[in-house]
């Protein structure tokens, strides 16, 4: 059996689509939402979707999926990001490659629901990368065997990057590999600032991280720099205006 499971906080929008295509796969599979206190009702929502709903108190995605882990009773586990849907035959896929006894866990290859031609060079692109690095980000639907996750402590106490991170170690274990076809992620977080340039903020930071710096520290800027522009209006217009070009 597989077992699902996905960090939430407030997401009740994008849930509802996210565990339809779930439920559209026929292998034995679990459903765990993992919540951080959410108060839109999402909690409603993943049980209404069948989800088994285990709650914490730490707003953090690494902790929220080694929690989920923990109460979990698949072989394989698959970690989701509430805002990505997964292709109608993704667990058989999981179910086939996962057989073969050198595969311990991959991922899958991305695309946004966005028209924007930027966005889709950068996931042409991300699948290069995942051919020659076998490294993999959350929004690729990371999973890996029961025993190979406990191997290695689950995910580490990062506030960014804590999939990267995972995915690198989980490549010593043996065979990683990119299944299809993709997994469709919501192209949201490039609506503050745009895709051009949340792109190119991606790749710097994580530079930054691949040559040692604090993953928390580059979350706490992260996340500092996205309230800074939130708060200002002249900036908020100028990246609406980019996004919809």
């Amino acid at each position: 059996m597989i077992s699902v499971i996905i960090p939430v906080f407030n997401e009740a929008c994008h849930l509802p689509a996210t565990l339809a295509a779930i439920k559209q796969n026929e292998s034995a599979h679990e459903i765990i939402a993992v919540d951080a206190g959410s108060s839109d009702g999402s909690v409603d929502v993943a049980l209404g979707h069948g989800a088994r709903v285990v709650s914490t108190p730490v707003k953090q995605r690494a902790s929220q999926m080694n929690h989920g882990a923990q109460s979990a009773r698949g072989d394989v586990f698959l970690f989701l990001h509430a805002d990505t849907r997964l292709a109608q035959n993704a667990l058989a896929g999981i179910e086939w490659i996962i057989a073969k006894p050198n595969v311990v866990g991959g991922g899958f290859a991305r695309r946004y629901d966005s028209p924007s031609w930027f966005l889709r060079s950068t996931c042409a692109l991300a699948r290069i990368r995942t051919r020659l690095s076998g490294w993999f980000l959350g929004d690729q639907a990371i999973f890996v065997r029961r025993d190979v996750f406990a191997r290695l402590a689950g995910f580490r106490d990062f506030d960014l990057f804590e999939d990267l991170d995972f995915s690198r170690r989980m490549r010593h274990e043996g065979r990683v590999v990119s299944l299809h076809p993709s997994v469709v992620s919501s192209a949201r977080r490039f609506a503050l600032y745009g895709p051009c340039r949340t792109t190119w903020t991606d790749l710097m930071t994580t530079w930054r991280y691949l040559r040692g710096a604090d993953p928390n520290q580059l979350a706490a800027e992260y996340y500092r720099r996205r309230e800074n522009t939130q708060r200002t209006p002249h900036l908020a217009v100028s990246t609406t205006r980019t996004t919809s070009s």
